[in-house]
């Protein structure tokens, strides 16, 4: 026990007026304001933990919380999270990320989106995209080009060439 040295009236309490209510779903500017390495909920794997500060266009001061799996025994999981961290390292200008620090202070637009009820947790909001400021969305990882339309012999077109 510890004794608090005055008596607290809750009348007398200052009352926020935050809401805690699921923002809607939509493209928001923010900055990561933190960035920590921790352990997965199973203890096997590395994630990092991000905060984000909504910083506009509205919804300004509220954060959402995301993590990033860097290590992780399911290659999906690792390969998600590491494919989220390259799109924030574009999104915010960097080439390279040794330190989990280097990340605080970027700015980006991140696409805030619900995720789905599981293991009695409620709905709550969770990244889902990240874009640079007045930019485009992350290049995703490129597809095969199509072979070029070269011309057959005698100046035809091949048949796949239209």
């Amino acid at each position: 026990m510890a004794f608090l040295g005055e008596s607290f009236t809750a009348d007398d309490m200052p009352q926020s007026d935050r809401s805690y209510d699921l923002i809607p779903d939509g493209w928001y500017t923010a900055t990561i304001t933190k960035a920590e390495l921790g352990m997965t909920k199973a203890g096997n794997g590395q994630k990092i933990d991000v905060r984000y500060d909504i910083t506009g266009p509205s919804h300004e001061g509220r954060v959402i919380f995301g993590n990033l799996n860097i290590r992780n025994p399911s290659q999906k999981a690792e390969e998600i999270g590491r494919q989220q961290l390259g799109e924030i390292m574009r999104a915010i200008g960097l080439s390279k990320v040794e330190d989990t620090d280097q990340l605080i202070g970027g700015t980006l637009q991140i696409k805030v989106g619900q995720s789905k009820p599981q293991e009695g947790y409620e709905v709550r909001n969770e990244v889902k995209g990240f874009k640079a400021v007045g930019g485009s969305a992350a290049p995703a990882a490129s597809a095969p080009a199509a072979p070029a339309a070269t011309s057959a012999p005698g100046g035809a077109k091949p048949p796949w060439a239209k």
